[in-house]
């Protein structure tokens, strides 16, 4: 009903295909509310809700708040003004007659239901909405108004009184306006949207993926993985402080635990060396991306580039995928952290109990898009994280918030029909982790820890439907020719996240930022784009790693020639001096007679 003054629109930014958008806007966490201005113009990012909570009562008198807000040259046409009527102009209404009705809502400053009924009825003809304060009381008396909020009717024919109602709330006021004798909904041309490409996405029919629950996917944890590194680190457009260190910490520990397969487990490794090795305090996300993509051509090193989730699908494309991937992934390295305690040595990150759970805590805390969630899961470390005092107690503690996660969400909106929310492991995939003491359920938590173990350990995990390298190559060519012929853009078999990525530059121009970081290990610098040069980038992409920093064979042969042409200055300095001290005793040197 109030479509014709304010507009609301969704985009969904857990969609591959939107984060560049959500990107360009500074999504960071979901859901965001963002007022964009009617007559707006220039590009602009929208003002931030500023709500107390974000009940939908709140958001919706937030956005009468916008409205109001407005400059009356910048209105919407078709909004009204919400502005309180004085009690003169109530009185002028008073006995006359009109083509139409008039309402008055009387209601106390701090009510929103004279405005929102006023919203409710701005698309319908044959009467007009207005509000008025219960700032004076004689006048109510007069009218024979007793309490707030109250509707007050001017009919057509001159008579008024007070409208008798139940309740005194806007969906009662706003049903009985609408249903008076000669209210009706005017006749409107239908809202000019852009034109929708015509996807061939929708008409994809999704195949469900038969899985074992009592296994392990590694396409579960590689596309948690791509979805992280590619989708939400993007929101980011650098890294620093306390963002940056949450970031390294995660990759180490993802290095050094994440059991998967050896291209994926050398990202991990090459991305984590990488870090270490640059003395920056800001890196931009671009340079991250550039490496997790593989824009320097190291040979080995691979991870999906789109999300294929199989024990975390769900009924529908909205349903658990990441979030489960994701709570998979740190289940994973704290199981894994308890069964190879020393695999942390060397890093820092050392003969901490605590160390997978805190870095989950960070994470969450800085990059997780659901912000309601992130302030559950800080509430719950708060409580009780700093208990933990052991890897095994780590992989328990995990496992026990994950239940209480579960118990909450138990019927939520977010719960899929086809997964309900339950207290997991369930007894048929591990009936020795039930017991029963006097008739009420326990868990047997040795047999919990076991079942962890044994679940997200290395020998659980199957392969099923993990994607290869060679497999992605049809794709990746694709994806070049892709930008070099806009009509190509969409291939059955192709990438939306590459496709958005790539943004009409060729395949390995977007690796400058990585190239700069790693050559120069320094400051970040623009360079000429000349057709020579991008050829010497092409023949030069060959990285190897070299006392754990990655140098390009372009960086390793200016270091021999600057070398060998260091020695031989040094080498013809040496006979110079020493013909010209040979020169200076035969000169200056006299043998007595």
């Amino acid at each position: 009903d109030w479509e014709s003054a304010i507009r609301v629109g969704v985009l969904d930014c857990g969609e591959e295909e939107n984060y560049e958008t959500c990107k360009e806007y500074g999504i960071h966490y979901y859901p965001t509310f963002r007022y964009f201005k009617a007559f707006t113009k220039q590009f602009t990012t929208g003002e931030n809700y500023k709500g107390a909570d974000r009940e939908l009562q709140t958001v919706r008198q937030m956005m009468i708040d916008f409205l109001q807000n407005h400059s009356q040259e910048l209105r919407p046409p078709a909004c009204p003004s919400l502005d309180p009527v004085s009690w003169s102009d109530v009185s002028s209404l008073l006995g006359k007659r009109s083509h139409g009705y008039t309402a008055v809502v009387f209601e106390s400053n701090n009510s929103y239901v004279g405005r929102e009924v006023i919203l409710d009825l701005i698309q319908y003809e044959n009467i007009v909405v207005k509000r008025a304060l219960n700032s004076d009381k004689l006048f109510l008396e007069k009218l024979g108004i007793t309490s707030v909020p109250s509707c007050y009717l001017m009919y057509p024919n001159g008579s008024h009184g007070l409208v008798n109602i139940l309740k005194p709330l806007r969906s009662f006021f706003s049903s009985y306006l609408k249903s008076l004798p000669g209210v009706r909904k005017k006749l409107l041309l239908p809202l000019q949207l852009p034109a929708q490409e015509n996807k061939e996405e929708s008409t994809e029919i999704k195949v469900w993926k038969e899985f074992d629950k009592s296994k392990l996917y590694m396409a579960d944890l590689e596309s948690g993985l791509h979805y992280l590194l590619r989708v939400e680190l993007a929101t980011h457009k650098t890294l620093e402080g306390a963002e940056l260190k949450t970031f390294k910490d995660f990759v180490t520990i993802s290095a050094k635990l994440f059991p998967g397969r050896q291209p994926v487990v050398k990202l991990l490794e090459t991305l984590q060396e990488w870090l270490v090795s640059l003395p920056l305090d800001k890196i931009p996300y671009d340079a991250i991306l550039d490496l997790v993509n593989n824009k320097m051509r190291i040979s080995g090193i691979f991870l999906t580039k789109k999300v294929q989730w199989v024990g975390c699908q769900g009924s529908r494309p909205e349903l658990r995928g990441y979030t489960c991937s994701l709570w998979k992934l740190f289940h994973t390295l704290t199981v894994q952290a308890a069964l190879r305690p020393k695999a942390l040595l060397n890093t820092g990150l050392e003969d901490d109990p605590q160390v997978v759970l805190q870095i989950m805590r960070r994470y969450i805390q800085h990059f997780f898009g659901c912000k309601a969630c992130a302030q559950h899961f800080e509430e719950m470390a708060k409580e009780s994280m700093d208990s933990v005092k052991t890897l095994d107690k780590a992989v328990l503690w995990l496992w026990e918030k994950h239940n209480v996660v579960n118990n909450r969400l138990a019927g939520d909106l977010t719960e899929d029909p086809k997964f309900p929310k339950v207290q997991w492991p369930t007894p048929d995939i591990c009936p020795s982790c039930h017991e029963e003491i006097k008739g009420l359920h326990s868990w047997n938590e040795a047999e919990v820890l076991q079942f962890m173990k044994h679940h997200y350990g290395s020998e659980n995990i199957l392969y099923k439907y993990t994607e290869s390298q060679t497999d992605s190559t049809e794709t990746q060519q694709g994806d070049a020719r892709e930008v070099q012929d806009k009509s190509l853009l969409k291939k059955p078999s192709g990438n939306s996240e590459n496709k958005i990525q790539d943004k009409g530059k060729p395949l390995d121009s977007g690796s400058k930022v990585l190239d700069k970081l790693i050559a120069n290990r320094g400051a970040v610098r623009e360079s000429g784009n000349s057709a020579a040069g991008s050829a010497n980038l092409q023949e030069t992409k060959q990285a190897l790693s070299f006392l754990g920093i990655g140098f390009s064979n372009l960086d390793m042969s200016l270091c021999v020639i600057l070398y060998v042409a260091s020695s031989l200055f040094l080498m013809i300095m040496y006979f110079f001096f020493r013909m010209r001290s040979k020169w200076w005793k035969v000169k200056y040197y006299r043998s007595s007679v």
